[in-house]
């Protein structure tokens, strides 16, 4: 069945072209289709489209194809070519004619735009659970490791002092950046698009606002053009904060692949988290931290991909969209992944207490002691030059007793102050007021 098909025909080879993996792609949908058309149908019924005997039909059964679909009973035909078709004629075989209203005054367009709203709104959700999961978890262990040292470095060389409450604790805040960007997508996703139609509107007196509120979007897409342009917008925007939790937990991955190696040897984990050689019978391999890095490396990617997938697109509709289904989609399921084994590997990691004792690090300290000097009274770029000479010929002589104390520092961490920007942030989102309005349209 195909909501289109009139008398004529469609060559194989073309069908199987344009229906692609679209299929496969709608299942991740089609609990949120059959959402979008509980409140586009009540919506129908509001302004006499649809009997009142009608609409109970539908809704009942609609809710009865919903619980099929929560259960994994349900499956797209060869016969239909989406998720919306087969929705639509699974309805019209149970219940009849009534089944064949459904689709007034919406076209395929925006049906799969608010399918998409609301199956990122979800995914938005369970990435904001994994992050906000990880950044406890870093907080804690920036608190637990707070007075343990380590090497800073700046171009792979000896810096300046560091600390693990310091290491864990930038990371924590870098994913209070990346909250902020998610949210920033959770804005533009939360628009409703449904009553947009093909792009260009409905001659029928449609009640957006009606369905706004029974889909608990925060507000409408205003403009039935602009709704439609905001497909692959929406998507690439969504990438982008993907991307920079991506970044932050492939940075990380770095530094522990490099902080594992025999030649930092920082931090371990237990034998069961590593994997091993084939021939090599000392090798702990930190494969989990190297596939992390990759996949998240890989999502990076996804923004340019999709602009570049949409970027000489003019407005209005076209097939090209739908091929970013099959970029985003997995990319959810992978991402979240990501974050789960990140957190399994730093529940177990194993801390060494005793890093700076190896005389290798002595010239973390040189800034500590040209500061000495200039705390005695010497001019900074006189206290530098006699730490230089000092250390040129072999008079250097380190001062391991660290007095870094401002906002940030090794010192005063400024955790409490992290968490509470992070925890404002994460407030926004609002996710009670969608699982009210959507628990309401499926009693």
């Amino acid at each position: 069945m195909k909501l289109w098909h009139k008398n004529t025909g469609v060559n194989t080879a073309v069908e199987k072209f344009t229906v692609g993996r679209d299929r496969e792609m709608d299942l991740y949908l089609a609990g949120f289709d059959v959402l979008g058309s509980l409140a586009h149908t009540r919506m129908l019924g509001s302004i006499g489209l649809l009997t009142a005997e009608e609409l109970e039909s539908i809704q009942k059964e609609l809710k009865v194809i919903y619980s099929e679909i929560e259960k994994g009973n349900f499956t797209i035909d060869s016969q239909c070519e989406d998720v919306h078709s087969q929705i639509e004629y699974m309805l019209t075989r149970r219940i009849g004619d009534a089944g064949k209203k459904i689709h007034s005054g919406r076209s395929r367009n925006d049906q799969v735009l608010v399918d998409l709203k609301l199956f990122f709104r979800s995914e938005i959700e369970k990435m904001v659970m994994h992050v906000k999961e990880l950044f406890y978890t870093l907080i804690r262990l920036s608190e637990q490791h707070k007075h343990v040292l380590l090497p800073g470095y700046t171009h792979l060389q000896v810096a300046m002092p560091s600390s693990f409450g310091l290491w864990f604790g930038a990371y924590a805040e870098s994913l209070t950046d990346d909250l902020e960007m998610l949210y920033a997508a959770w804005k533009i996703t939360n628009k409703n698009p449904l009553g947009s139609a093909a792009g260009y509107g409905s001659s029928f007196p449609l009640n957006r606002t009606m369905t706004t509120e029974l889909l608990g979007f925060d507000k409408l897409n205003y403009n039935v053009v602009y709704a439609q342009m905001g497909r692959g917008k929406t998507e690439r925007v969504l990438s982008q904060a993907m991307a920079n939790i991506s970044a932050t937990m492939a940075k990380m991955a770095t530094d522990i692949t490099l902080y594992m190696s025999q030649n930092f040897n920082f931090v371990s984990f237990p034998d069961h988290l590593t994997t091993g050689s084939s021939i090599m019978p000392h090798k702990k391999n930190p494969d989990v931290l190297e596939l992390i890095r990759s996949r998240c490396n890989k999502i990076q990617a996804l923004p340019n991909e999709i602009a570049l997938m949409t970027t000489n697109l003019p407005s209005g509709y076209f097939r090209d969209l739908q091929l970013l289904k099959e970029v985003l989609f997995p990319a959810f399921n992978s991402l979240n992944e990501c974050m789960e084994l990140l957190m399994l590997i730093l529940q177990h990691i194993r801390i060494n207490e005793n890093i700076l004792n190896d005389p290798r690090y002595d010239y973390l300290f040189s800034v500590e002691v040209v500061n000495q000097q200039v705390l005695n009274g010497i001019p900074f770029r006189e206290a530098y030059r006699n730490i230089g000479l000092s250390i040129e010929n072999g008079t250097y002589s380190p001062l391991k007793e660290v007095k870094h104390t401002h906002e940030g520092s090794i010192g005063n961490l400024m955790n409490r102050e992290i968490t509470d920007s992070f925890e404002k942030i994460a407030g926004r989102f609002g996710f009670e007021k969608v699982h009210r309005a959507l628990d309401e349209l499926k009693q």
